[in-house]
């Protein structure tokens, strides 16, 4: 038995398998031991992760290369052999290697970050976790209305930045147009309405204006777009019911539900302390019952 181990171990391939696991288990600890320092001393959470994603890469790329020069005289005579049967594992994991080069254009091409809010595959979420493989996303929206998480985690293959459009709601202006409207009875002062509406979108965003500003014109420089108006604006349509006015306003992307409730609450309270002279329309349905005679 010991002379079997000593002739095992006394082949040349062997001793390099061997070598190859020692030094794959060594990368594996030293990665760990660094992994951990950096979860232990870097508070930030953002640099974190990037952090401990960036060792992981790093480690793979080491055990390859660690592979390669180990196996470097062995190399040559398989390479006939790997090329056939490349052709036949790049056919059967086309969908993995697409989700690479997908992950390599997330990276490099700078389409989303941790922490941006995309729509992707048809999902919409904020992202949490970028690998290799996929993106994995904290759903919002679905069954929950105004942009809330509604607590389900989706996993993404990267593979999609090339099959569909990916919106990005936050990466180089995170910012959002939106709108609230309000329908007004004919005969309200329209003037007064107005002036509340304006007032209450100016006091609730009044805030937002210069970083909005600064943002946009970042963007005007970087691409090829008109200067748009950023502060908030009203404006009124008229039709045979009632007159519908319509607040137009720039938002931080992740406060649209909580700004709108805002705008709601001021703009409702003023319209109360002048219900004499403006009134919110309403839709009202008459039902009228016939019977027939004798029923």
């Amino acid at each position: 038995m010991i002379e079997i181990i000593n002739n095992a171990l006394s082949d040349p391939l062997i001793q390099k398998f061997i070598i190859l696991i020692l030094g794959v288990f060594l990368i594996i600890i030293i990665s760990r031991v660094i992994k951990h320092t950096i979860r232990k001393h870097v508070k930030v959470s953002g640099s974190r992760y990037r952090g401990r994603k960036l060792i992981s890469f790093l480690s793979y790329i080491l055990i390859i290369l660690l592979a390669a020069i180990i196996f470097s005289d062995q190399l040559g005579g398989i390479t006939v052999a790997l090329g056939v049967a490349g052709a036949g594992i790049a056919f059967a994991l086309q969908e993995v290697i697409i989700s690479v080069a997908g992950w390599f254009a997330i990276s490099f091409a700078h389409f989303y970050k941790i922490g941006d809010r995309i729509q992707l595959g048809g999902i919409k979420g904020d992202v949490i976790d970028i690998s290799i493989l996929r993106t994995t996303l904290m759903e919002i929206g679905n069954w929950v209305d105004g942009d809330l998480y509604n607590g389900r985690v989706v996993r993404i293959a990267n593979s999609f930045v090339f099959k569909e459009p990916v919106f990005n709601y936050s990466g180089d202006f995170p910012f959002l147009w939106d709108e609230l409207t309000l329908p007004i009875r004919y005969g309200s002062d329209l003037n007064k309405t107005k002036k509340i509406l304006s007032q209450a979108a100016h006091e609730v965003l009044g805030d937002y204006t210069a970083s909005v500003k600064a943002a946009w014109a970042k963007l005007v420089e970087r691409y090829v777009l008109e200067d748009a108006r950023v502060e908030p604006m009203v404006s009124l349509a008229a039709d045979e019911n009632w007159v519908t006015f319509t607040v137009r306003y720039v938002v931080e992307f992740k406060k649209r539900r909580g700004t709108k409730d805002m705008l709601y609450s001021k703009i409702l309270e003023n319209i109360r302390r002048n219900k004499k002279t403006i009134t919110i329309a309403s839709a009202a349905q008459e039902i009228t019952i016939r019977r027939k005679n004798g029923g």
